[in-house]
């Protein structure tokens, strides 16, 4: 990410804000969800764990999207063992956990595809593991598949410390956003805030309107 690009402030203003949000709560394991795929969710997860990367604090970033992953594919890194692998205890987590080529930034890719998502991140073992990662790191930032299409990000939303909600400018209807929120809720998740993807906005445009 260069960090003269617009967007490049833009993500370090969402970790500002989530570092506001932690004056009277400790925010450490971060959800990321949005109401429906095609949102940019993985995208922004991606980002936000590397302007947290790039203040100098131990982030991990880990594809909790067992059912269609895609972090792996962004950062270029074999799928082969992660998460699911750690949980069943085929590997264990310090050979699942990978370095990227960003400082302070690592992996948990989503590992081998199981038949029961939902089953295995809301077991003890996903809670003991989730308590493990929050040890090790600064910061554990989990992609979820969507809100209204699986349970699985209200099975982690209510493990995590915060939630950002993920909305596409001229996709996400006011209905659909809302109801996920609702969702969110009922699963007893600390909403953070949302982060609108799509609205272009210039460098030009940036510096006049801060200005």
């Amino acid at each position: 990410m260069n960090p003269m690009l617009p967007i490049t402030e833009q993500y370090r203003q969402i970790r500002t804000s989530i570092q506001f949000s932690s004056v009277d709560k400790t925010i450490k394991s971060i959800v990321l969800a949005s109401a429906q795929s095609g949102e940019g969710k993985s995208t922004t997860a991606s980002n936000l764990a590397i302007v947290l990367a790039q203040q100098g604090n131990q982030v991990l970033l880990v594809d909790a999207d067992l059912r269609k992953p895609s972090i792996h594919y962004a950062f270029r890194v074999s799928n082969i063992e992660g998460l699911t692998n750690v949980l069943t205890k085929e590997v264990e987590l310090d050979r699942a956990i990978k370095q990227t080529a960003i400082h302070n930034l690592s992996l948990l890719t989503s590992g081998s595809k199981p038949p029961n998502p939902s089953e295995i991140l809301s077991s003890n073992s996903m809670e003991i593991l989730m308590g493990k990662l929050k040890e090790m790191f600064d910061f554990v930032i989990y992609d979820t598949p969507p809100v209204l299409a699986v349970t699985d990000s209200q099975v982690l939303a209510n493990k995590c410390d915060g939630v950002i909600l993920v909305v596409a400018s001229g996709k996400t209807t006011k209905e659909l956003a809302l109801k996920s929120l609702d969702v969110l809720k009922q699963a007893r998740a600390h909403i953070l805030g949302a982060v609108v993807n799509g609205i272009e906005l210039s460098k030009k445009e940036y510096y006049r309107e801060y200005k």
